[in-house]
Order: structure tokens, then C-alpha cells, then sequence
């Protein structure tokens, strides 16, 4: 389960706070959507649980499986199960995608105290993945997002959240910049991978994102907490009627 408590979070060089006593609860087997207006906190809590650069926890603790991943740097956090899929995923020039793939699983297997893959291990594996999630291995021959589409980014995102095999999934807004065809395959791939091990977080500005993976629970994020939870029909009223009841005018 992830228990976040009482979470406190301000810019780290600056004394800007963003996140202010945020607490979440979301248990394995169970996919969570949190909505919220634009600069609510949606996705500095993203970057937080992954551990990014650059912002301070002043107040409270996240846990993942009972404990605590504050102090842990982004791999360590990954070893224990932890993936952030970003609301736009980075180019990486001259790196072909399965030499990218091949070095993260690996890197992650390592960590985790398992045999690294060989390379017809890997190969077989990212076959079989890319099969269950409709994605041509093509396109993986090519330099990581270089050139791709928004559709084909988050695609291979997707492969590379099946690949390392995470218990805590966190995405990103990762309904920007799709147009409605990507939009399905991206949440075909998504409920392809829910399981009764793995927690999903989705966080999204808009409801047309959860016609597709269908949350157990919505929660309303906003002035950095959260304000309101309930069932997945909490988003289309939000779809209706904005967030002003939570910020105090229409966002």
C-alpha cells in the first residue's frame, strides 16, 4: 500500500510551499485518479514519490509497503517498485530504445538482487511485452522518443513500465498532447497492466482519461491537498462543474 501523511513540500530554493499536509492512501490492486486545477500540486506529488531534484519535504512521510522511501534516492525507490511515467517524456539522442530498455531492466534486476538478462533473455522478454501491448518492436530500434509522436512516447513508456515490472505506478498527466486513438491505446496498455500487486496513481487535469482506465476512487487535489475523495462518478461531476467549489473561482 502507498500511505502518504501529512505530506508538506515546498520548492527547494525557494519558500514557495506547494503541497500542504497531503494525505493519500491507495492499496495494491487498486487504480486512484487525483484531479485537480492547474497548479494544485498534481504534479510536484509525482515527482516527490519518485524522488526528483528540487523540491524539500518540510512535514509528513510516504511509505511504500509499510516503509518509508524519503530518504531513498530514484533508483533505490525503483529497485523497490516505484515508476513515474512523465507528462512529456524526454528525447535521448543516439541511444537506440532496447540498448536504453535492456540497460534500465537490468540496472533495476541488479538492484533487486536478480540475474541480469542475457541478451536473448532480454529479447524475448521485450518481444512478449510489446506483443501484449500492441507495440511494433520496431520502434524501438530508434533513438529513445527522437522524432516520435506524443501517442509513440507514451507508448513506449507504457512497454518500459511492463519491462521493469513496478508495484507502484504514477502517471503523469499522461493524456497531454494524445489524440483520441493514442489516448486508447496508451489506457489499453495501462489496464493490460493492473494487477492485484501493483497500485496505480493516475493524475490527469481531465476527466476523458478515466472513460478509459476506470479509477476505484477519485480524489480532488487542490491547494495542495487533498479536498475530496469518491467514486469514479466524482470526476464526471467535476467534468460539469469545474473546481471552483475547491479553489474559489473557476480554473
Amino acid at each position: 500500500m502507498l500511505e502518504i501523511k501529512n505530506l508538506h513540500v515546498k520548492l527547494e530554493d525557494e519558500d514557495k510551499v506547494i503541497l500542504k499536509g497531503l494525505s493519500l492512501k491507495v492499496p495494491k490492486g487498486e487504480v486512484h485518479a487525483i484531479m485537480g486545477p492547474n497548479g494544485s500540486g498534481k504534479s510536484t506529488l509525482a515527482y516527490v514519490l519518485a524522488g526528483r531534484d528540487g523540491y524539500e519535504v518540510t512535514e509528513g512521510d510516504i511509505l511504500w509497503n509499510g516503509e518509508s522511501i524519503l530518504e531513498m534516492e530514484p533508483d533505490e525507490r525503483a529497485a523497490k517498485g516505484v515508476f513515474l511515467a512523465f507528462q512529456y517524456p524526454m528525447e535521448i539522442p543516439g541511444v537506440a530504445g532496447l540498448t536504453f530498455l535492456r540497460t534500465a531492466v537490468n540496472a533495476v534486476r541488479k538492484k533487486r538482487g536478480q540475474a541480469e538478462l542475457t541478451t536473448p533473455g532480454f529479447m524475448k522478454f521485450v518481444k512478449e511485452q510489446a506483443a501484449k501491448l500492441n507495440i511494433d518492436v520496431e520502434m524501438l530500434k530508434r533513438p529513445v522518443n527522437v522524432g516520435f509522436s506524443g501517442g509513440e512516447k507514451k507508448r513506449s513508456e507504457i512497454l518500459q513500465m511492463a519491462m521493469l515490472e513496478p508495484t507502484l505506478c504514477v502517471l503523469d498527466e499522461t493524456d497531454s498532447g494524445l489524440d483520441i486513438d493514442a489516448l486508447k491505446v496508451v489506457s489499453d496498455g495501462v489496464n493490460a497492466l493492473r494487477s492485484p500487486d501493483r497500485a496505480t496513481l493516475v493524475i490527469t487535469h481531465y476527466q476523458r482519461l478515466l472513460n478509459h482506465i476506470v479509477p476505484d476512487k477519485v480524489h480532488v487535489l487542490a491547494d495542495g491537498r487533498i479536498q475530496k475523495t469518491g467514486g469514479k462518478e466524482l470526476a464526471l461531476e467535476l467534468e460539469k462543474s469545474g473546481y471552483a467549489e475547491f479553489t474559489g473561482k473557476a480554473a
